[in-house]
């Protein structure tokens, strides 16, 4: 999936972003992947669990307060303010995946520095246990969120597919400003610290099989913060 044809990312930058109906506990899907063994091998391979989603997640933020999430990677922390006013329902679902632990252990799989960073296929795993191509999410599509926002360097929208459908957990950081990309892809955050981070972060493409490995997410941490003068 990507962020749209148009912008040359091809399979990758998709997603889906959140909305209504209700919280629903992680199912998880089998990606077909052998776990060796040392002496007899198993009859059936040992398949690694993706985690999805029966439906997407009911409103849980409080679009009264300010959010911002911290990714730690393996290269630093991106720290971003997140726009729960301009796209609560895009804002509501990144919040469950994080606290949900989702993005852990993921990488940023597609870094064109001159373009994006692209990050949360629940397949392009650190370990690499799972085959990544840069197209799973997290079991469910919603519509995109139409806000005001601008798609300049530092921006963090959701991925699309070239149907400009697809809003989930792909999510991806603007190394440039992308005019060409206004009135698509969700812009529901900003990063506020650590671009230097994001820069830094290693140039691949999963279509491409000699691709180094992308840098790890180790977590992301989501902090609340209520309104002066409130408790």
């Amino acid at each position: 999936m990507g962020i749209v044809g148009s912008v040359g990312l091809g399979a990758v930058m998709s997603g889906t972003m959140g909305g209504g109906g209700s919280s629903s506990a992680p199912t998880v899907t089998p990606t077909a992947t052998a776990t060796a063994q040392a002496e007899e091998p198993s009859p059936e391979a040992t398949p690694y669990q993706v985690k999805t989603y029966a439906e997407p997640p009911g409103m849980i933020i409080d679009t009264n307060n300010q959010y911002f999430a911290e990714i730690e990677t393996e290269r630093g922390i991106i720290r971003l303010e997140l726009f729960d006013d301009e796209a609560p329902q895009t804002v509501n679902n990144f919040v469950f995946l994080a606290r949900d632990g989702f993005y852990d252990g993921l990488t940023f799989h597609y870094v064109d520095p001159e373009l994006a960073a692209q990050a949360g296929d629940p397949a392009c795993r650190a370990s690499g246990v799972v085959t990544c191509i840069g197209e799973d999410g997290p079991g469910y599509t919603l519509p995109t969120e139409a806000n005001d926002e601008e798609h300049v360097a530092g921006t963090v929208a959701m991925a699309e597919d070239q149907n400009q459908v697809a809003n989930g957990s792909q999510f991806f950081i603007a190394l440039r400003d992308l005019p060409e990309l206004e009135g698509h892809n969700t812009v529901f955050g900003q990063v506020v610290e650590g671009m230097d981070v994001v820069q830094s972060l290693t140039p691949r493409d999963p279509r491409d099989r000699t691709a180094p490995p992308g840098d790890e997410i180790l977590s992301v941490t989501i902090e609340e913060e209520a309104p002066a003068g409130t408790e």
